[in-house]
């Protein structure tokens, strides 16, 4: 049996060797392979951005019949739409490739249909992307509320953000600020590693985690 482990990190800043070691330990105990049978696919890249590298390829390969298996730590690294968890369950699925989930132990099998299985499956798509909803509301509420602090108008934009015609808009770099701050606020980078990161000061990144949280919806 051929399997695929696939892991995804949002930035080069992360580190893979949980998911790493999650998927390998899987694959060897639960599905008997081999270190000669295990393929990695590693991406560094936005859960809802679906044309990274290595996603692709681990579809190409699936299609072309050269994996029996892919195993993923977690549902969100897989995908955060569940459009797109769908569509990847679909395409796995009409090729003759089960799917793994280790941490929410779901196992997807070609040719056996689980009612059980596929419903909890797509319930777990539906709370990551009603979560993603939410945290989209949570920024818009919080940007709401700086627009009318007098710190807002009188200061600069906050980090990440920058200021259009009097309004607070998304900078170029948002989405990359997020990334970086959530994985402070979740103690998996440093603040100087962050800061560093950003090109921004120490006091910057900590002002944004503990001050202004809301308007990164962390």
């Amino acid at each position: 049996m051929t399997v695929a482990c696939y892991t995804r990190v949002s930035t080069a800043k992360q580190n893979l060797d949980r998911q790493l070691t999650s998927t390998k330990e899987y694959a060897e105990d639960t599905l008997g392979a081999s270190l000669a049978d295990i393929e990695v696919y590693r991406d560094k890249s936005s859960g809802t951005n679906t044309a990274r590298d290595a996603y692709q390829r681990l579809m190409s390969d699936a299609e072309a019949g050269e994996i029996d298996a892919v195993v993923a730590h977690e549902v969100s690294r897989v995908a955060r739409s569940i459009t797109d968890l769908e569509r990847t369950a679909e395409r796995l699925r009409k090729a003759g490739v089960e799917l793994h989930i280790v941490s929410e132990s779901l196992v997807m099998k070609p040719d056996e249909e689980d009612p059980y299985q596929r419903a909890l499956f797509q319930m777990l798509g539906v709370f990551g992307e009603l979560e993603a909803r939410i945290k989209r509301q949570n920024i818009r509420e919080g940007i709401a509320a700086r627009q009318d602090s007098d710190e807002y108008r009188h200061g600069p934009a906050p980090l990440g953000f920058e200021k259009d015609d009097g309004r607070l808009v998304e900078g170029a770099d948002y989405h990359r600020v997020v990334t970086v701050l959530e994985q402070v606020a979740a103690d998996e980078m440093s603040q100087r590693a962050a800061a560093k990161e950003l090109s921004a000061g120490r006091k910057t990144i900590r002002r944004a985690v503990n001050e202004r949280s809301e308007l990164y919806g962390i």
